[in-house]
């Protein structure tokens, strides 16, 4: 009996453990592309200062270094997530004893999975794939249909399709969600608080 009760404890370890390995993963990735992120807009940045003093202005660096800033943003925002680095508010929160503080701590983690399920949702129903794909990918039929143009829509310098660009908010929802229920899993004790090497040290001690 002991032997099924250790293995049945085991199968119930293994979906949190797979979840906080693969959040470690993805943390790394997302390490890699902000720094990209940030040398990428650095180079535009410095590339648009050049060609207006040379007097031959590119026309889409604006427009691609604002779009960086948007994924850099939410790129940053789900590691943040991760490493508990996002902001916290502690006047009430300090006043507690440890039990207390965790316990919060646990609330406002199951606060960000439960937001970033929401915004999934949301983005499913905002892109519509099932919608698009019974369209047979035919971005005006879809549109005329639905009224839903964002297939349609091109930006406005780089001649981009504008679906391309809100990719990185479905991304988002999917990785802050993983990251939230890795962080939830750690303070609910079932799994051991991980360490994060090759970054900034977290702030473990808040309820954020």
């Amino acid at each position: 009996m002991n032997e099924d009760a250790v293995a049945a404890r085991s199968r119930s370890m293994a979906v949190p453990e797979a979840i906080v390995a693969v959040s470690g993963r993805l943390l790394r990735v997302e390490h890699r592309a902000i720094q990209a992120l940030m040398f990428l807009l650095s180079a535009l940045i410095l590339l648009n200062v050049v060609t207006r003093y040379t007097g031959y202005p590119i026309y889409w660096i604006d427009e691609s270094a604002v779009y960086s800033v948007v994924w850099l943003t939410f790129i940053g925002a789900s590691a943040m997530t991760r490493m508990r680095l996002d902001f916290a508010v502690t006047m009430l929160t300090e006043r507690f004893s440890e039990r207390g503080a965790a316990i919060f701590r646990v609330i406002a983690t199951l606060g960000v999975v439960l937001f970033g399920i929401s915004l999934g949702v949301m983005c499913w129903l905002w892109l519509d794939p099932v919608g698009i794909a019974q369209a047979g990918f035919d971005a005006k039929e879809f549109a005329a249909g639905s009224f839903n143009f964002i297939y349609t829509e091109r930006t406005q310098t780089l001649n981009w399709p504008t679906w391309v660009i809100y990719l990185i908010m479905p991304i988002f929802a999917l990785s802050m969600t993983l990251h939230a229920l890795a962080n939830l899993f750690e303070d609910l004790g079932l799994v051991a608080k991980q360490e994060l090497p090759g970054f900034a040290a977290n702030a473990d001690g808040v309820v954020n």
